[in-house]
């Protein structure tokens, strides 16, 4: 255990000297007395709170919780703002700006006081964002997640955020829906504060963050608004007090065996595509090896026990009540590895050992999965010489072996003027290819990857195709969408070689996807191929585009993931 002169924060508050003095004089200007502060953990609070993100719209009233639960254990909390990514509006995308935020939380933990962490998120990518950010600076850090929604409704149907979205905009330009229905669908589709409650990206990360170990345990399943989040609140914030005195650093609970585990919980729970990248990214943070391969080999021995959706049928409320991710990790431990350390103090296995399941369907039994194996695929190929990835449990199965010519977008704005074009030569059988939008291209690999569907094909009932890109998808979304492809087209993959009616063959069994173009042809291609105009030509998004790895090394920055010492800051 700590003493109190070996806390972080006696540095600046505990010295017999000017700065000791000036930081005290300080503490006094902000209204705290002695007291309340000195000899006592202080406890930064990390919110991503604003009020553009409704995911996080209630992030406000649970710092006040977690730093409720600081004060009883004896510790001393301070919040501190950092930048919100709200998925709903930040354009081009807030991937492009997960680094930046990665970027923020390591250097608000590095440079001020702070003997511990509470980072508050759930959003997509605030949860890997805060999390690569904690465990470069290396301190105690507990993660409290946001929660998901409650269940949306319209009529006498339950709606899931994103999924449903996708699902009745595609009726509507079909022509089964009206005006009238799509307003109704606006008012019930999100309904209370909290993150999507399908499985998408924000679940996904959530959950993945707790079976890391640096949630209490079930705290990625609690609905936003249920009281049980105000009590995990509280309860976070005494635990990181407790983890400050026990040195309970946040590199001592991310290793090797936590990354392994947090992979076979992904593809067991049908998660979302783009904890690829993130899993990859922070495995970096913390000097751990983890690339596309990996998931490949434990995808193959893992099975989708989730039936969530947008790969299953019930909603992230449902979860919680079947008993939430330790119930389904209970499934689950001969896959695990149970004698590894958490936030908690105790091992894995310990956490799990009174975890039960309470609706079989929700979470199904070993014998009963969803799908045999797990709901990612890698792919490999002369298309993606680097590795894609694909979502096929949110595939129509007839497509996860197809080949069909393809019909190209540039970018994203090509794609948006021309889908629908009446002349456009495409039909159920093409493979809709876009370029133009990974990490460089578009900027920051938005979510485009779900392509629209012409018009014309949905009316006649097409509601799957084959689509390849080099961006990304929203966890919500469904369908058979390659994506991640590696290299970009903007950094001259073979994705920018692709012409329209080249053939293009998909085999998910095999894991390949191939252009069906002989060598010398795409040489010939390559050799005319320019590399496009940046983006930006100053400010961070000329910094991200100098410095973004690609999709199949996490997108992070390569100055953030290597190797190197940082230097503690010197109070004097």
């Amino acid at each position: 255990m700590k003493t109190p002169e070996e806390l972080r924060s006696h540095r600046w508050f505990g010295g017999d000297d000017l700065r000791g003095f000036s930081h005290r004089a300080r503490a006094r200007q902000l209204g705290y007395s002695p007291g309340e502060h000195l000899g006592k953990p202080v406890i930064g609070v990390l919110n991503t709170w604003s009020d553009i993100n409704p995911c996080h719209m209630h992030l406000r009233e649970r710092a006040e919780q977690v730093k409720r639960g600081v004060w009883q254990a004896g510790g001393f909390p301070l919040e501190f703002p950092v930048a919100t990514l709200s998925e709903t509006y930040q354009k081009p995308t807030p991937m492009l700006y997960r680094n930046l935020l990665a970027m923020e939380t390591e250097e608000i933990l590095r440079s001020y006081p702070i003997d511990g962490a509470v980072l508050m998120g759930g959003c997509d990518k605030t949860t890997p964002a805060l999390l690569m950010g904690a465990a470069s600076a290396g301190l105690p850090a507990i993660f409290v997640p946001a929660g998901p929604m409650l269940r949306g409704h319209w009529r006498d149907e339950v709606l899931g955020s994103g999924t449903d979205m996708w699902r009745y905009w595609d009726d509507r330009r079909a022509g089964l829906i009206g005006d009238e229905e799509l307003s109704e669908l606006e008012r019930g589709l999100a309904r209370s504060p909290g993150h999507c409650m399908t499985m998408g990206t924000a679940s996904t990360m959530t959950s993945a963050a707790e079976v890391l170990g640096l949630t209490l345990p079930g705290a990625a399943s609690i609905p936003a608004v249920d009281s049980a989040h105000h009590r995990m609140a509280a309860a976070s914030g005494a635990r990181i007090v407790e983890m400050v005195w026990e040195d309970l650093t946040i590199g001592r609970v991310l290793d090797e065996r936590a990354y392994a585990d947090a992979v076979t919980t992904v593809l067991a729970l049908g998660g979302s595509t783009n904890a690829v990248i993130h899993l990859i990214a922070m495995a970096g943070r913390s000097r751990i090896p983890l690339s596309l391969n990996d998931f490949d080999v434990i995808a193959r021995r893992t099975p989708v026990l989730a039936n969530i959706r947008p790969g299953g049928a019930w909603l992230m409320e449902d979860f919680y009540y079947a008993g939430g991710l330790p119930a389904l990790l209970s499934r689950l431990t001969d896959l695990l590895h149970l004698d590894r350390v958490t936030v908690t103090g105790r091992t894995l296995g310990e956490t799990l050992a009174t975890a039960r399941v309470h609706n079989d369907d929700v979470i199904r039994p070993r014998d009963n999965p969803i799908a045999p194996e797990g709901g990612v695929a890698v792919l490999r190929g002369n298309l993606a010489p680097s590795g894609a990835v694909i979502k096929h449990i949110a595939a129509e199965a007839h497509l996860l072996t197809h080949t069909g010519s393809a019909v190209v977008f540039e970018d994203y704005a090509d794609l948006k003027r021309r889908i629908n074009d009446p002349g456009l030569d495409v039909t159920a059988d093409s493979v809709l290819v876009l370029r133009g939008s990974g990490p460089l291209g578009g900027p920051g690999m938005p979510e485009y990857g779900m392509l629209p569907i012409p018009d014309r094909l949905l009316a006649g009932g097409v509601r799957d195709m084959v689509r390849i890109s080099d961006a990304r998808m929203s966890g919500t979304s469904y369908g058979a969408c390659v994506l991640h492809v590696a290299p970009e087209s903007a950094a001259g993959g073979p994705l920018a070689l692709v012409r329209d009616g080249d053939r293009i063959t998909l085999d998910v069994p095999a894991r390949t996807l191939r252009l069906e173009v002989d060598d010398a042809e795409l040489d010939r291609r390559r050799a005319a191929w320019t590399t496009p105009e940046p983006s930006y030509e100053r400010g961070y998004g000329a910094l991200y585009a100098q410095h973004v790895t690609q999709a199949d090394k996490g997108c992070d920055f390569d100055f953030l993931a290597r190797l190197g010492h940082t230097p503690e800051p010197d109070p004097r």
